[in-house]
């Protein structure tokens, strides 16, 4: 979508004129970006699952343990654990191990960590060297959701002082 300043450059350019159009300024405070929409088009759409919102801070470089984890989901609702309630659920975490098949209870061990009270952050300790962490989602009664429901990361953990 061209803005009117570039339409006007555009006009001016095609027509034998020159355009001196000086860069903005950069704003006092940082604006906030949102998508734009075509008109009759449908806002895009988020996928349901789980996420780990800070990813980005703990892949590609080595990370301190403990790791500090913040977990999301999209298209379900957290709720504590001990009842069923349609369309929602709670997080594990499974330390170097892979997501539970669907309807499955996530055993409870020391590698599969649960959040049965509805936490949306941990700090999972972890020793030196590279581990995967599966965020699995799981209804109240800690049934897995499945591997749809699960987001798998590669973190490496640097080695203690």
């Amino acid at each position: 979508m061209l803005r009117w300043t570039h339409l006007l450059a555009l006009t001016l350019v095609a027509c034998g004129g020159t355009a001196d159009v000086e860069p903005a300024a950069a704003p006092a405070v940082e604006p906030v970006v949102e998508p734009v929409l075509v008109p009759g088009a449908e806002e895009p759409a988020m996928a349901d699952g789980v996420m780990v919102t800070n990813e980005a801070d703990l892949t590609g470089t080595a990370v301190t343990s403990p790791v500090h984890v913040v977990m999301g989901v999209h298209g379900k609702t957290v709720h504590p654990a001990g009842e069923i309630i349609e369309g929602s659920g709670h997080h594990h975490i499974i330390v170097d191990g892979e997501p539970v098949p669907e309807g499955t209870v996530v055993p409870s061990d020391e590698t599969h960590i649960h959040f049965g009270g509805g936490q949306l952050e941990a700090m999972v300790p972890l020793t030196s060297g590279e581990h995967t962490l599966t965020l699995q989602f799981a209804n109240g009664m800690h049934e897995s959701y499945g591997p749809d429901w699960s987001k798998t990361i590669t973190v490496t953990v640097a080695p203690s002082e």
